[in-house]
């Protein structure tokens, strides 16, 4: 009986966890601090569960975020990473809320992101090497504080209509040099017609990078390819005035790399809420994060060392966009089947050939597994 009892509570006790909002307050540099997280269905006390930092603009709240352009609870559910919403504080000097605010201050909500870590790290299983930052507007501006002066802690993030301080004024105005310590992906979503001073597409300076200079930074800090890899992305949306073109810097340290989703035409906006709908920037901000840690991208160079140890079989490209080559080399039919993140299957088939070639484009997973002679193979989708 008793035994039963503990059995109930304990699901009880996950069932309360999973799949939760929480409004949060912590005491934190003399101030009441605000943020929201989110704990999706999928989580387990058992395993180590990223966190995705998501930062309004200047002027907004993380209500506002969260309810609004950018709803990363179903990505949460399906990805499995707790979703954090902090709300910025107010400038006392013009009475907006604001993440960085104006100079002359002692303000820096560095810390309160650090501090937000180390409180949700001893609450929940955290993995560490994954937290990742994203935000819109000066959240974005902020996104890249977070990459340049506490790159110890953040893996890779992503910006969306907001731009990077310059050198010279971060250094100016107390903010410290930005000194990344870690090859460090990042995701830019800019429109080349944004007229906000501080996302201008060719910037604004004393103040504010270029989008070019911004890609420049962090390819040559990553040691990428000198050339991105430019492809147009489908102009699903004829109605929405702009298309958007995929450049990528490839090859960096730790297979990191360096993209942009080039919104031609697009203004101060978040693709997939308003402005460009060819694009969801918060799928694609998930979908480019998740596949790194703060050693780089997840499993770099595994494929290539599973395939000197076990030649019979051969998969390949890996990671890839649509399409999984399996060379057979067994001399027998071998069954294969494919399950995504959370265990479910969702195909098999039996290879009667040497070459096989399966295309992956119907799921819409960031992580699929492919088992064949009961060995497991991670495939990573881009």
């Amino acid at each position: 009986m008793n035994k039963f009892i503990l059995i109930i509570l304990a699901f009880i006790s996950h069932f309360i966890i999973a799949q939760q909002q929480q409004n949060r307050v912590l005491f934190f540099d003399g101030l009441q601090r605000e943020f929201i997280i989110y704990i999706p269905n999928s989580y387990s006390p058992s395993i180590q569960t990223p966190i995705l930092f998501n930062f309004h603009g200047g002027g907004g709240t993380s209500s506002g975020f969260l309810n609004g352009e950018n709803d990363m609870r179903p990505i949460a559910d399906t990805g499995n990473f707790i979703a954090v919403y902090p709300q910025a504080a107010v400038d006392p000097i013009d009475g907006s809320n604001a993440w960085l605010h104006k100079t002359p201050t002692t303000h820096n909500d560095v810390n309160f992101i650090e501090a937000i870590i180390d409180t949700l790290s001893s609450e929940f299983n955290i993995n560490n090497d994954r937290i990742y930052a994203c935000g819109y507007s000066e959240g974005g501006i902020f996104s890249y504080e977070l990459g340049c002066r506490l790159n110890n802690k953040i893996a890779a993030f992503a910006s969306v209509s907001g731009s990077m301080l310059t050198e010279s004024y971060r250094l100016t105005n107390g903010f410290g040099s930005c000194s990344p310590n870690h090859p460090t992906a990042v995701l830019l979503i800019p429109g080349t017609n944004d007229g906000s001073f501080h996302s201008m597409y060719n910037g604004f300076q004393p103040y504010y990078l270029s989008v070019n200079e911004i890609t420049t930074y962090w390819s040559t800090h990553n040691n990428t390819d000198p050339s991105p890899t430019v492809n147009m992305l489908p102009n699903l949306n004829t109605m929405d005035g702009s298309t958007v073109e995929s450049r990528i810097w490839e090859n960096g340290n730790n297979c990191v790399s360096v993209k942009e989703l080039k919104v031609i035409n697009g203004d101060h906006d978040w693709p997939g809420s308003f402005g460009n709908m060819d694009i969801n920037a918060s799928q694609e901000i998930w979908k480019f994060v998740s596949k790194f840690d703060v050693n780089g991208l997840i499993d770099c160079g595994a494929v290539e060392t599973s395939l000197l140890e076990f030649k019979p079989i051969k998969l390949y490209p890996n990671p890839t966009t649509s399409i999984i080559n399996i060379e057979n080399h067994t001399g027998e039919h071998q069954l294969i089947k494919i399950f995504n993140i959370h265990g479910a299957e969702l195909h098999s088939e039996v290879l009667t050939n040497i070459n096989n070639t399966i295309s992956l484009k119907q799921y819409d997973q960031q992580i699929l597994f492919i088992k064949m002679m009961n060995k497991v193979y991670r495939i990573i989708l881009i």
